[in-house]
């Protein structure tokens, strides 16, 4: 029973680290995606872009913070896995200065 409850642990460590990176890296996508469109409509004709992407950045920051916090809670509890929540830490945080150099180029000024 108790091998049973260690399998399921480790599986579960595992897991978790696997879908922290599918997070971070389906983010990173799909924020590229409202950034690449956002600048190919030159006109900025299309609002909803900007009103979709800056919902999805909340959504995408509510969830990101809430991998992070778990990731962090596994990093504290289990000291022999440290190196592997670290980097996966680093991944779903590479995600902010994406998100800073999306938002400082961004042109919100109209050319008509």
């Amino acid at each position: 029973m108790e091998n049973t409850i260690q399998n399921t642990y480790a599986s579960y460590l595992q897991t978790t680290g696997a879908l922290s990176t599918k997070i971070a890296f389906a983010s990173f996508g799909v924020g590229t995606l409202f950034f690449a469109c956002y600048q190919l409509d030159s006109r900025h004709e299309y609002e909803y872009l900007l009103v979709g992407g800056f919902l999805y950045v909340l959504l995408a920051m509510l969830t990101n913070l809430m991998v992070l916090l778990n990731l962090l809670i596994l990093f504290v509890s289990e000291p022999e896995h440290r190196e592997f929540f670290a980097i996966k830490m680093l991944i779903v945080l590479a995600n902010v200065p994406i998100a800073a150099f999306y938002l400082i180029n961004m042109n919100l000024n109209p050319t008509f």
